[in-house]
């Protein structure tokens, strides 16, 4: 049976929202592994062993640590920059404090700017591939283990990158299940 008339008109209406409905939906995933797998917005690379090829160029890593309004922990870089070479495996530290009387999960988001260098900035190790738990009271050090691809000299723009700043943003995120009881036991003074 054929659709006219004002029948078809919202036949097509119902369609239409029901496609860019299910666009909206998909476009958070889909966007996120866009960005992890070119290096677009300054989201690193993760990979699995440092570069064979190291230069004698160097750069400047910056560290910049903050938090989500709601996140009650103290997060720093443990040093704030260092210079590289470009292939050189390096390590940093971020330390993250915990003040409260509960335990807190957190999870960080990162980037690196500039943008253009998102697609070179490769992590071997890093904290914020997890979540973390830091216990009433607990500080903990957390590292990073990265290097900068040398193939950044052979790009038309990351040949122009001397510094680059590497950010997280912790917030926080539901306690895992084995947590959860720990939780309750400091708040209702049970131990």
């Amino acid at each position: 049976m054929a659709l006219s008339g004002p029948a078809k008109t919202v036949a097509q209406t119902v369609s239409l929202v029901v496609v860019m409905g299910g666009l909206a939906w998909a476009s958070v995933p889909f966007y996120d592994w866009f960005c992890r797998v070119t290096g677009f917005g300054g989201v690193p690379q993760q990979v699995t062993a440092g570069s064979d090829d190291i230069l004698d160029q160097t750069v400047k890593v910056r560290f910049d640590g903050t938090l989500n309004s709601n996140m009650a922990w103290e997060f720093k870089p443990v040093v704030r920059e260092m210079e590289v070479r470009i292939g050189e495996t390096a390590l940093a530290f971020y330390e993250a404090y915990n003040p409260t009387n509960r335990p807190i999960a957190g999870q960080a988001s990162y980037n690196v700017t500039p943008y253009t260098a998102g697609a070179f900035f490769d992590k071997i190790e890093c904290f914020c591939f997890q979540e973390q738990v830091l216990a009433p009271g607990e500080r903990v050090q957390m590292p990073v283990s990265f290097f900068v691809d040398p193939e950044i000299v052979n790009d038309r723009d990351g040949r122009y990158v001397h510094t680059i700043t590497l950010s997280y943003t912790f917030y926080e995120i539901d306690l895992p299940e084995g947590y959860a009881a720990l939780e309750q036991d400091t708040t209702t003074g049970l131990n």
